[in-house]
């Protein structure tokens, strides 16, 4: 399962883990994906998305269409 955001395309970073004595070992940094069924009222459906959290709480405040259209996108492009 990939750990990417349909909408923003958000995924994992690399970076180190630095000990006290400056020991540095190689780490994953996983962005908060969800998977959530989203009802569309443009389309009267529900969909289902894997989602970033930051993705999550856009479409709560204007709507999933609105914000698709703001990133360049349409709904087939996600699903």
């Amino acid at each position: 399962m990939s750990r990417r955001c349909a909408i923003t395309g958000k995924r994992p970073m690399s970076g180190n883990n630095v000990s006290h004595a400056h020991n540095k070992t190689r780490r994953r940094q996983n962005p908060n994906i969800q998977k959530k069924r989203l009802y569309v009222p443009e389309l009267d459906r529900f969909v289902r998305l894997k989602l970033s959290t930051r993705a999550l709480r856009t479409i709560n405040k204007i709507g999933l269409i609105t914000f698709l259209r703001k990133e360049g996108l349409q709904l087939k492009d996600v699903t």
